[in-house]
């Protein structure tokens, strides 16, 4: 019995010595805290505005001035590119235009000579050397005729004006004639060429 009595008088001693070393960590803890604490609201809370709060009102201002010439910038940006848009918009057809001053000219010469020709076969000769000169102009501009007599028929480049009987099989379905040329402008098609169909 006696040995135990000293046993727990220890145990005692060490619970206790263990407790007041977790109270003295503790306290010394909260002291440190207590600490840093006070230097940040002496730091964040100076008489004559503080350091912190400095630094934090000069980085708003350095990005509110970013954001302010930065959104500056893109409306004049946006500007400038709605302008240049509504000047080729209106300016876009004066290349084409240009081109076809020549022609015209070829016309106006062609009206005058057919006033006092006497031979319409070299009327016919210069009509048709007016219709190749524009013909080749628009060839240059990327516009050229579709050929359509004796091409299978398809709805991207013909529209059916009729269907008549074919002569022989070989022209079923295909184009027997062309009605009205159509046209393609860069492989894109601006015109359809109407046709009548063999069935």
């Amino acid at each position: 019995m006696d040995r135990n009595e000293p046993m727990t008088a220890n145990n005692q001693e060490n619970e206790e010595g263990t407790e007041a070393t977790k109270v003295q960590s503790e306290t010394e803890n909260t002291s440190a805290e207590n600490v840093i604490a006070d230097d940040l609201t002496d730091t964040a809370a100076t008489p004559d505005g503080g350091e912190a709060t400095t630094d934090w009102e000069a980085k708003y201002n350095e990005l509110n001035d970013s954001y302010l010439r930065l959104r500056a910038e893109f409306d004049n940006y946006r500007k400038r590119t709605l302008r240049e848009k509504s000047d080729l918009i209106k300016s876009g057809g004066e290349g084409a235009l240009i081109g076809l001053l020549p022609v015209i000219d070829d016309f106006e010469r062609a009206l005058d000579t057919m006033k006092k020709a006497t031979d319409p076969k070299a009327v016919a000769e210069g009509v048709e050397l007016i219709y190749s000169k524009f013909m080749d102009y628009l060839g240059r501009q990327g516009v050229k005729p579709i050929e359509a007599v004796g091409q299978p028929f398809g709805t991207e480049m013909f529209e059916a004006v009729a269907m008549i009987p074919a002569p022989d099989e070989a022209q079923r379905g295909r184009v027997i004639d062309c009605v009205q040329t159509g046209y393609v402008l860069n492989d894109k098609v601006i015109r359809h060429a109407k046709v009548v169909v063999g069935e």
